[in-house]
């Protein structure tokens, strides 16, 4: 039986179907510099330090034809795009302006979750200003936004968050593209698994080893198998390439922590070595940081031996971390405590947790995966 509410439209807390929109702004560092300076216009760009332990930050998409990526090393960069042009990054100025977007999605809906200062997800399953339909309201905040900042946004719609995430990537940049009710799981079945949230390019190489390339490839397998192999990420994609996503778009939902860790191509173990890749790592965890407006009491270094033995050492203040140089100061005195290693390490990361406002993220109840395939006007 299909549940009604008294307007006649599907009961959507029988169905857990939801409007659920994903803007994520175009470049959108690289592309504040390129509108303030018009002299950047249509060259390659990227925000960052330009120094041998720099980081790019973002990148433009001119920039990003020669290969270059945020989280790259700065020197091979220029090797890539002897051109690009590095700016220094203004997060004032990118948080003033990521304010006034979200000024304009609270415009259509009290319920905002940002992601970091260029995206977030907006649920309008409730329309208070009457326009219609969620795709409507997708169109209308971009143009608002290009006509207030000066910026593009692409936006995916959908029924679940997953879904919208991947649709707001699909025809990047200044694009939207919908996927509807009962469109999802033959949506996700065509994409490459490395469009999946989650999945970086060596859970990609494990797949393609184990002959799964697509959504369809790993919509075959079943759960055991899934689990067997991917451990706790296992449930998160048996649902997603069904695609069923039951999290709610929750206002302000606090982060547990921030950071980044890196896999090396050949194990180290030497002091200078192990330095100069927590320099990199720490520019990495701080554009990440300020992205964020997160702030912290607990820095966290994470190392993995060459036999796959984990090391975890924390350091706590008091206080939140005050700066960049304090975050820094405390990673370095980390990793100076366990040197020399007993042994190669083969991955680094840091985190900063303990942020300000964290709360235990609530368990979500939701339908099943059939009661997803219910029709919702879009």
């Amino acid at each position: 039986m299909d549940p009604r509410s008294a307007d006649g439209e599907p009961d959507r807390s029988a169905t857990g179907l939801r409007k659920v929109i994903h803007v994520d702004m175009d470049a959108f560092f690289a592309s504040v510099e390129q509108r303030d300076n018009p002299d950047l216009r249509g060259k390659p760009v990227a925000v960052g330090g330009s120094s041998g332990r720099g980081v790019v930050a973002a990148a433009s998409y001119e920039a990003r034809k020669f290969g270059v990526r945020s989280a790259m090393p700065s020197a091979r960069a220029i090797v890539l795009c002897p051109d690009l042009i590095f700016c220094r990054p203004r997060f004032d100025v990118y948080r003033s302006v990521s304010q006034q977007i979200r000024a304009i999605f609270l415009d259509y809906t009290p319920h905002v979750e940002p992601l970091s200062l260029d995206e977030a997800y907006l649920d309008v399953t409730d329309d208070v200003r009457g326009i219609g339909s969620a795709t409507r309201i997708a169109e209308l905040i971009r143009r608002r936004i290009k006509a207030d900042t000066g910026l593009t946004a692409s936006a995916g719609v959908s029924y679940n968050k997953f879904l919208a995430k991947i649709a707001s990537d699909q025809n990047k940049p200044d694009g939207m593209c919908v996927i509807r009710p009962g469109e999802g799981a033959q949506f996700v079945a065509s994409l490459p698994v490395r469009r999946f949230h989650g999945i970086g390019p060596r859970g990609a190489e494990k797949m393609a080893a184990l002959g799964i390339e697509t959504g369809a490839d790993l919509r075959a397998r079943d759960l055991p198998f899934l689990r067997q192999h991917f451990g706790s990420l296992a449930d998160y994609l048996y649902r997603a390439v069904r695609g069923i996503d039951l999290r709610q778009v929750k206002a302000d939902r606090p982060r547990k922590s921030v950071g980044a860790e890196r896999t090396f191509e050949r194990d180290i173990s030497s002091g200078p070595a192990l330095r100069e890749t927590l320099e990199r790592i720490l520019e990495i965890v701080w554009d990440r940081i300020e992205r964020s407006g997160a702030s912290g009491r607990t820095v966290t270094l994470k190392m993995k031996f060459n036999d796959f033995t984990p090391i975890t050492r924390a350091r706590s203040l008091p206080r939140p971390i005050a700066d960049k140089e304090e975050f820094a100061r405390l990673s370095r005195e980390l990793l100076d405590a366990q040197l020399p290693l007993a042994k190669p390490i083969r991955l680094m990361g840091l985190t900063l947790s303990a942020l300000e406002g964290e709360e235990p993220e609530e368990a979500e109840d939701g339908p099943s995966g059939a009661a997803l395939q219910a029709e919702l006007p879009f």
